[in-house]
Formats: structure tokens, C-alpha cells, sequence
């Protein structure tokens, strides 16, 4: 038995409205960046889906998938390093809090 496209474009957006959903709630910068994480495995899982689905010879949408992931772990790393520098200068990672960083 094989599972349909639909059931992995279901699964896909609800991870992203998930996503965008913890992205403008969270006030914790590891959340928010949790919640950027989120929205880009979604899209990761369209694009094997999509690949699967509409050309199961080719590779594309596998290879798009790996340099979407790869991409998203050099922004985890920036952002992670960031947010380390906040926590050193503010004592603080909360969203709120980085007003004090214009002064």
C-alpha cells in the first residue's frame, strides 16, 4: 500500500502553521528558531514528496531536500552563535528584552 500525496501535504502544512504560529508567539529566541526549523522541514518534505510523486526516476527534489537541510544547518549555527553573544551582553534571550541592544 502506498501513502498519498495528500496525506504528506497534510502532514507538511501543519507543520508549517505550526511553525509560523510558534514563530510569532514565542518570546524565547531558541523557540522562534525551533519554529524557523519547523517551517523549513516542511518544506524539505514537499520537496521529496513532490519528487516522489511527479518524477519518480529523478533525483532533484531528493538533492533539493539536502541542500535545503544544509543550508538550514550553517543558519542554525549563525543563529545559535548569536544568540550566545546576546546572552553575554544582556543576560537575557527573551524577544522582548533586545530592545537594550540599540544603547
Amino acid at each position: 500500500m502506498e501513502i498519498r500525496l495528500e496525506y504528506y501535504l497534510i502532514i507538511s502544512t501543519i507543520m508549517l502553521f505550526a511553525g509560523i504560529y510558534g514563530f510569532i508567539t514565542r518570546r524565547n529566541l531558541l523557540a522562534v528558531l525551533i519554529s524557523v526549523e519547523l517551517m523549513l522541514n516542511s518544506v524539505d518534505i514537499n520537496f521529496a514528496a513532490f519528487n516522489r510523486y511527479l518524477f519518480p526516476d529523478a533525483m532533484e527534489g531528493f538533492f533539493f531536500a539536502l541542500f535545503a537541510i544544509g543550508v538550514s544547518a550553517a543558519e542554525t549555527a549563525v543563529a545559535i552563535a548569536i544568540t550566545i553573544n546576546i546572552y553575554r551582553n544582556i543576560r537575557n534571550i527573551q524577544v522582548h528584552h533586545l530592545d537594550t541592544m540599540k544603547h
